[in-house]
């Protein structure tokens, strides 16, 4: 008979909120609120994705939009034979995908585009961010009226980059 160490939940699908021992101080979750769909946020996150990609992992694209980022990014000198496209078929997928690609320890950054998360969403991420060994950053897609994510909001991404503190 198996026997259970502990009071920790057992269970796969709950969520629990551990810090993994390999997290990378540099790590951060970022929600960037956009109606462009990131064209401009891209640009500002392109130097820092090349830097990134010269670690030899992936920078991860989920659900990214026609905006141009083939382009965008091999001019910023990003090293287009370690980008992974993911292209996720609804938003569960999406950040499931995101999720996984932040914790895995195989990918440097991980991109994601959504529709405004509702809060259940949102703490989900909160509780990935502090176990992220990756710098993620979250395009939602939302209208003017809507406010801004509780867990992680950045106006400028270029000066989030530079202040390296991991999101708890």
């Amino acid at each position: 008979m198996n026997k259970l160490i502990g009071n920790a939940p057992r269970h796969p699908g709950l969520w629990t909120d551990s810090a993994a021992k390999d997290v990378c101080p540099a790590s951060q979750v970022i929600t960037q609120s956009t109606q462009s769909q990131g064209r401009q946020e891209i640009q500002q996150l392109a130097p820092e994705l090349a830097r990134l990609s010269l670690e030899g992992r992936w920078i991860v694209l989920i659900s990214p939009p026609n905006i141009g980022l083939k382009s965008t990014l091999a001019q910023a000198g990003v090293r287009m034979d370690r980008v992974l496209l993911v292209h996720a078929k609804d938003e569960v997928e999406t950040l499931w995908a995101m999720e996984k690609a932040l914790t895995n320890g195989t990918s440097s950054a991980v991109l994601c585009w959504t529709n405004e998360l509702d809060p259940r969403d949102k703490r989900r991420l909160a509780l990935v961010a502090k176990n992220a060994v990756a710098l993620g950053v979250i395009f939602e897609n939302v209208n003017a009226h809507s406010q801004a994510s509780a867990f992680a909001v950045r106006p400028e991404l270029s000066h989030t980059l530079r202040s390296a503190s991991p999101l708890h």
